[in-house]
């Protein structure tokens, strides 16, 4: 995954976990505006997150955050 689709990936979950709590929950769609401008961008995570780690609809923000945390460490 590109680095600065992990750096935005991180800032989101960091501010929805301050906004709604550690318990929010995210879908891939949450890295988006609400109009698919970039679709290239959209398969990556989507690919990302139903190919790669096969996650469930919505997960946790924190462990969405700690799976990009654990893989950029491996690069």
């Amino acid at each position: 995954m590109r680095e600065k689709l992990r750096i935005k990936m991180i800032d989101v979950c960091n501010k929805k976990i301050e906004n709604k709590g550690n318990n929010v929950g995210l879908s891939f769609y949450a890295f988006f505006a609400n109009k698919n401008d970039d679709p290239e961008l959209l398969m990556e995570v989507a690919t990302w997150w139903i190919k790669i780690h096969k996650l469930d609809h919505f997960v946790k923000a924190h462990k969405i955050k700690k799976i990009i945390q654990s893989e950029s460490k491996t690069i």
